[in-house]
């Protein structure tokens, strides 16, 4: 699926997101320093902020397009998005809040049975999520993004507050969903390490701006600082 951003403008504190992009990969990494810009383009996509100009396409349906006064609400926009505190409800149960989130549509196929099971979740549905280790809620945030039955998922620095071990037993869970559900994923990262085990397209932002975009293996070849 592709992602088309066209002419997007959105001002903030310190400088305006400003950007024209198409999007390819299965999974493209956003990366770039702290105040870039990476969580706000996911807000935009999501439809939490609203760009002061500007047109969104994901796949064939235009998600914004402020010429013509389109802004598709967020509930209908099918995006799966994984902010970077989780947004788990601590006083449900881990079922109660995959159900939350769970809205099936007749052009896909995506179970709460089959996506507890390639997340390994389904002992924990009891659970209430403040009794979950960081790597169960991570895959319970995961399991309910999915089960909003995305045409992309926004994932915002995931893994960001777990040690380098975790991670490591994290990141297998991301590669089976990016294979198993065939779901474009947009992932915010700092890492090298996710970039090189997940992601097929890099776009690096620089205050507000894409100064690059490349394949993902080419961002280690290069000799720049990001």
């Amino acid at each position: 699926m592709n992602l088309i951003l066209r002419n997007l403008r959105l001002p903030l504190a310190d400088f305006t997101l400003e950007l024209d992009l198409e999007l390819r990969g299965r999974v493209t990494a956003v990366f770039g320093a702290s105040g870039s810009g990476k969580t706000s383009l996911l807000e935009l996509i999501a439809g939490l902020r609203r760009a002061k100009n500007g047109f969104i396409q994901a796949g064939e349906n235009v998600l914004l397009d402020t010429g013509h006064g389109i802004n598709i609400p967020i509930r209908s926009r099918r995006i799966g998005y994984v902010p970077q505190d989780l947004a788990l409800f601590p006083h449900l149960s881990v079922k109660q809040n995959l159900l939350y989130g769970f809205k099936p549509y007749a052009d896909v196929n995506i179970t709460i049975e089959h996506v507890t099971e390639v997340l390994e979740i389904s002992h924990l549905l009891a659970r209430r999520t403040t009794s979950l280790s960081g790597g169960e809620q991570q895959r319970t945030a995961f399991a309910r993004a999915l089960l909003a039955s995305p045409q992309l998922l926004l994932l915002d620095e995931p893994l960001a507050s777990l040690d380098s071990n975790l991670k490591a037993r994290i990141i297998p869970y991301l590669i089976r969903i990016r294979d198993e559900f065939q779901i474009p994923m947009l992932y915010v990262t700092h890492e090298m390490e996710e970039i090189r085990a997940l992601c097929d397209e890099t776009i690096v932002l620089e205050r507000g701006r894409c100064i690059r975009q490349t394949r993902a293996e080419q961002v280690f070849n290069s000799t720049t600082s990001f």
